[in-house]
């Protein structure tokens, strides 16, 4: 058996180099939770400057919504400046069940999150109320030692009001990637990953205990 005094100075520091290594990834994605997180929080009462502060400003900057992708951090601005809630409005989606992978380099990331809450909009005809879920597919930038966020994808799979619940399809309303939005994208939406469709927005990590490729390539294909 090896005794710890027989470490070379030069083993010692290999393993400090891969100790840094580890801590320093775990750094960054607590510091990523922290990003996505706060996005959530912003998003309740539609802080537009703080959610559009969590961008990053290079060309590949993106937002897909429901409508479809807005382009560039200035897409970024054009959407959640377009809509101007007021204090009765609330927007609470929670970021949940996150699984966040660095990049080798340590300046890149994507992670995986399921968006849940609740939306209550006042109208002509009383406060409109409804619950939804999707998942978030974001990459992440780290800028000047800084992460941010450099696309977020969102894919809502249900929107139903608490009456009616949200296992009745025929409650809900078709999906039209050419309908009119308020807030026109640079690329409009034509995947319809709504409820009942089936669709599983395919996973950027392999199994974590297998290794390999996920199977929802397969499945989705079969959706027509």
């Amino acid at each position: 058996m090896t005794d710890a005094t027989d470490i070379t100075v030069a083993e010692l520091a290999a393993k400090i180099k891969v100790l840094e290594a580890e801590i320093r990834t775990l750094k960054d994605i607590e510091a990523i939770n922290r990003l996505q997180k706060a996005y959530g929080y912003y998003l309740e009462h539609w802080m537009s400057q703080e959610i559009i502060d969590l961008f990053a400003d290079g060309p590949e900057v993106s937002l897909t919504l429901g409508a479809g992708t807005y382009l560039g951090k200035e897409g970024v601005k054009k959407y959640f400046n377009s809509i101007k809630p007021g204090p009765d409005f609330l927007h609470q989606t929670m970021q949940l069940s996150s699984i966040v992978n660095v990049g080798t380099e340590g300046s890149t990331a994507d992670g995986r999150w399921y968006g849940w809450g609740a939306v209550a909009t006042p109208s002509d005809k009383g406060m409109r109320q409804h619950f939804f879920s999707g998942i978030y597919e974001c990459d992440y930038i780290k800028e000047a030692g800084i992460w941010k966020i450099q696309k977020m994808r969102f894919d809502q799979f249900y929107s139903a009001t608490p009456k009616d619940g949200w296992v009745k399809p025929e409650l809900l309303a078709p999906f039209n990637p050419n309908a009119k939005s308020k807030c026109q994208p640079d690329i409009p939406r034509i995947i319809n990953p709504r409820y009942p469709s089936g669709y599983i927005v395919p996973f950027r990590f392999k199994h974590p205990v297998s290794g390999k490729k996920s199977t929802e390539e397969e499945r989705n294909s079969k959706l027509g």
